[in-house]
């Protein structure tokens, strides 16, 4: 197989194509007109075949050097453009962004990141995925989403994480249940109420958090149901049949079926962070994880 010739010797061929002339094609190309004859001969060596006829009087284009002008034309057009598109990427003003982000995230913090960022780099496409906190770790280990909205902490070497909010956890009831009487209340206060929570399928990670906490101050999670998505969750406690928890940034978009107070305690709190692998370095996923790192977004 015959070496490819380089892209020098192409565009010093399309130039003498196009003009026919040697002396302005050396002008075109800022060359002397032997440096352009000896590119010439040496592209004809490579490809093993003549391009041009040349006397004293003219150049004229043989059959495989009309062929071959309109396919070199053709690849450094495409060329040029591959060129172009790779530095728009490179420098972060074209390209994608892969988002996968948990409930938790879906009302605020992802909303408004996708919007500041949306503004300032309008030719990036971005992929947005709901996806649970667990499935957004096994993605970005192979490499399916560039960052995630999860709930953390999470630790793992591979892997740079930022904190984005910590929530206050509330209790949500339903209207008129006994602890709405108290503006605010203890873990203890949620003993022997009976829980309904999201089950270990989807809200596995949130669970094992919930757990951690209440085994803390000595109090074992047993939910009396389970529910699958929030809809159900909030159905359920406004019909009476228990007491749910959340986080504060869930706490507007409950409905007025059910009423909240916020549980005090130093640690109940749920944490939403921003994580990507310390090997991208994809300058859009950059810019899109500064954004999502400036306070006060509006």
């Amino acid at each position: 197989m015959r070496p490819l010739p380089e892209l020098s010797l192409l565009q010093s061929f399309v130039t003498v194509a196009q003009e026919l002339n040697f002396r302005r094609s050396a002008e075109r190309l800022a060359l002397d007109q032997s440096a352009l004859s000896r590119r010439i001969q040496k592209l004809e060596s490579v490809l093993g075949y003549r391009l041009l006829e040349r006397t004293t009087r003219e150049v004229m284009l043989t059959p495989a050097g009309r062929l071959f002008y309109r396919r070199a034309g053709e690849i450094l057009a495409s060329t040029a453009q591959s060129v172009s598109e790779a530095r728009s990427v490179a420098e972060g003003r074209t390209g994608r962004v892969r988002v996968a982000y948990m409930a938790f995230a879906a009302t605020e913090l992802m909303p408004r990141t996708v919007s500041r960022f949306g503004a300032r780099h309008p030719d990036i496409a971005l992929e947005l995925q709901y996806m649970r906190t667990q499935g957004q770790k096994l993605a970005l280990a192979n490499d399916e989403i560039d960052v995630g909205f999860m709930i953390g902490p999470y630790d793992n070497s591979e892997c740079r994480t930022e904190l984005l909010a910590s929530d206050l956890l509330y209790a949500v009831m339903p209207r008129g249940h006994p602890l709405l009487r108290q503006h605010q209340l203890h873990p203890v206060d949620l003993a022997g109420q009976p829980l309904i929570l999201g089950d270990m399928a989807q809200w596995g990670e949130f669970r094992y958090r919930l757990e951690d906490l209440f085994s803390q101050v000595g109090m074992p999670l047993q939910p009396r149901l389970e529910a699958s998505n929030t809809l159900a969750l909030i159905g359920l406690v406004a019909a009476g049949l228990g007491v749910t928890i959340y986080p504060e940034s869930l706490i507007g978009f409950l409905g007025r079926n059910v009423e909240t107070r916020p549980i005090v305690h130093p640690d109940f709190r749920s944490r939403t962070i921003l994580a990507w692998k310390r090997s991208n370095r994809s300058r859009a996923v950059l810019d899109f994880i500064a954004i999502a790192m400036q306070r006060g977004l509006g």
